[in-house]
């Protein structure tokens, strides 16, 4: 099996879906290819981190009278093919109904949800989601005055898009990204085969040095200069990310002036 196969089946092989002859190809190339084990690890800790922060609600009363009283009006006659029965497509347009009221409340809700989470988990959640494939940039480039212009529009501030490569973190490219509710930059570096990305948002406060917090194998640095909030993270070793970051810090400092 070749790479490019096992990463089309690692959806449907986390999610049960394959045939006993794929499930048998993808475990025996997992054990063997580490590129596609790190794909599939990713993956992993995505739908967990995804599964972590789900949020049911249950339907209002009101709309749950409400399609008791549309099921009990039996002179309703919908048009349906003539294999359905009447009962299963008023459970069918119950079962409907539910799950759109759920999502537009879910949609509703998203800022209330978000003020709950922490700003580390937003970011560790976003950041492994971008490693998956098609995820990473929406720009591709390494040349800082292609990257930086992209973002002219896009975003409520001009990121600082350093060009390192000389220290050997190479820009790779940007992308928008959502954080909190909100659209933000998102600034991609690689240092050999470690994308780090950095995110930055407007916010108000006084300007903060970089803390660092690690989680799930994944280090987050956090800093706010100029009315302008940062974050750094990637699964680089916590010294090699803060050499980083004071390099992208003194790098940006340097493009203001």
């Amino acid at each position: 099996m070749q790479c490019a196969e096992c990463l089309d089946l690692l959806n449907p092989y986390h999610d049960g879906e394959l045939l006993p002859e794929e499930l048998a190809e993808v475990r025996d190339h997992l054990a063997l290819c580490p590129e596609c084990t790190r794909a599939y690890d990713e993956l992993v800790a995505t739908s967990h981190l995804l599964q972590d922060g789900l949020v049911r609600y249950a339907a209002p009363d009101v709309l749950n009278a409400r399609i008791r009283s549309a099921l009990a009006h039996e002179d309703a006659t919908p048009l349906r093919p003539a294999f359905a029965s009447p009962r299963w497509l008023r459970l069918a347009a119950a079962g409907l109904l539910i799950a759109v009221t759920s999502s537009l409340a879910t949609w509703g809700t998203v800022r209330v949800r978000g003020a709950s989470r922490t700003a580390r988990d937003e970011i560790l959640a976003t950041h492994v989601r971008s490693l998956m494939p098609g995820h990473l940039m929406d720009v591709a480039s390494n040349n800082q005055h292609n990257v930086k212009p992209w973002f002219n529009g896009r975003v409520d501030l001009s990121p600082p898009v350093p060009a390192l490569d000389s220290t050997g973190f190479v820009l790779d490219g940007g992308r928008l990204d959502y954080v909190g509710g909100r659209t933000v930059a998102a600034i991609v570096y690689l240092r050999r085969q470690h994308v780090v990305n950095v995110f930055s948002w407007p916010e108000a406060g006084d300007d903060s040095d970089p803390s660092v917090v690690t989680t799930q194998g994944y280090h987050l640095v956090n800093w706010r200069t100029g009315g302008v909030a940062f974050w750094a993270a990637s699964d680089l070793n916590q010294t090699e990310l803060s050499e980083f970051v004071a390099l992208f810090r003194h790098g940006g400092a340097e493009a203001k002036r």
